[in-house]
């Protein structure tokens, strides 16, 4: 019988030979956990269609965050649920506002924590779009103005990062202006470069109260067929000052996520979004599939596709796992 020379078991013999030979690793470093908070005292309403997420009032997001930290989770990314919503989302950019309530909050308790800001209308608006209606059709220009209101608000109340995920045309460069004339240029901006118009959101839409009034966000977010189209998004971003990039939904855009990385020399953020928690969360209650493995599995094949950091809710029990 042949036996080959070359035999690959070998290295996979046991454990300490496996961790020794393993090509991509995943650390508490990659990842970044999202979080929603909402006005009021004492509010911590879990989301339905996400098990162990929740809508937090911002002293529970403050305990939470302190969780978060000492896990060794860098960064938290927030998104808000205004008191009130309107026409032009004034919500987004008020410096009284439940993001920037939060975020002094945060920087106040947990100075070492990253702050990241979410920098778009659709949780703002009550018609759930991500910029300025006008006889049905979003405008791209004049939302620009408010999304640059709004990244400095944030900014201003002590963001470490903001991260615009509208995709109007030309939003970071209209950002990036702002920021530096209000002498705000030392503030990064993770671009959702590449965000795709997915179903995969669902959840995350329950989370944040803002589900469209009509339509949908195809005119803006990205086609699922278009690979080149990403390429060319993501190369406008960079020329406009974005100093991270960010391909959203995650699993279904591995490919993505590698062209990125291999095309452009920027930091590369995947946003492992709702829809994949959620699903997975789905199959493991039915006892289809084991969750601490998949989890694990799924941020993997994230990494390995070349995600420098990782948006995920799985961050708390990814962290626990990696510190076992």
């Amino acid at each position: 019988m042949f036996f080959p020379s070359y035999r690959p078991r070998r290295v996979r013999k046991n454990k300490q030979i496996r961790r020794m030979v393993r090509e991509n690793r995943l650390s508490v470093d990659n990842l970044i956990y999202p979080l929603f908070v909402i006005h009021g005292k004492k509010v911590k309403k879990e989301i339905p269609s996400m098990p162990g997420n929740f809508q937090l009032s911002v002293e529970n997001l403050v305990r939470e965050a302190r969780t978060v930290h000492k896990l060794g989770i860098p960064a938290v990314i927030l998104f808000g649920i205004p008191k009130k919503k309107d026409a032009v989302g004034s919500g987004a950019y008020d410096d009284h506002g439940v993001i920037q309530t939060a975020v002094r909050a945060l920087k106040d308790k947990i100075p070492d924590l990253i702050v990241i800001t979410d920098v778009c209308l659709c949780e703002y608006t009550d018609h759930g779009h991500c910029g300025i209606v006008e006889k049905g059709e979003i405008l791209n220009d004049p939302t620009l103005e408010l999304l640059a209101r709004e990244a400095v608000s944030h900014a201003r109340a002590g963001a470490d990062i903001v991260a615009p995920s509208d995709m109007m045309d030309g939003r970071v460069g209209a950002i990036r202006e702002a920021l530096d004339e209000e002498g705000f240029d030392d503030t990064p901006i993770l671009s959702y470069a590449v965000k795709y118009a997915s179903g995969f959101y669902g959840p995350f839409r329950d989370a944040a109260e803002s589900t469209p009034g009509f339509g949908d966000r195809a005119s803006h977010q990205m086609d699922p067929a278009n690979t080149r189209e990403a390429m060319r998004e993501a190369e406008m971003d960079i020329s406009e000052g974005a100093d991270m990039l960010m391909v959203k939904p995650a699993l279904p855009y591995l490919d993505i996520i590698y062209r990125i990385r291999e095309e452009f020399d920027l930091p590369v953020a995947a946003y492992n979004v709702s829809g994949e928690f959620s699903m997975i969360k789905a199959a493991a209650k039915k006892g289809w599939l084991d969750e601490e493995r998949v989890m694990m599995e799924s941020l993997i094949s994230i990494r390995r596709a070349g995600a420098d950091m990782i948006l995920t809710y799985w961050a708390k029990d990814a962290a626990k796992v990696l510190r076992k």
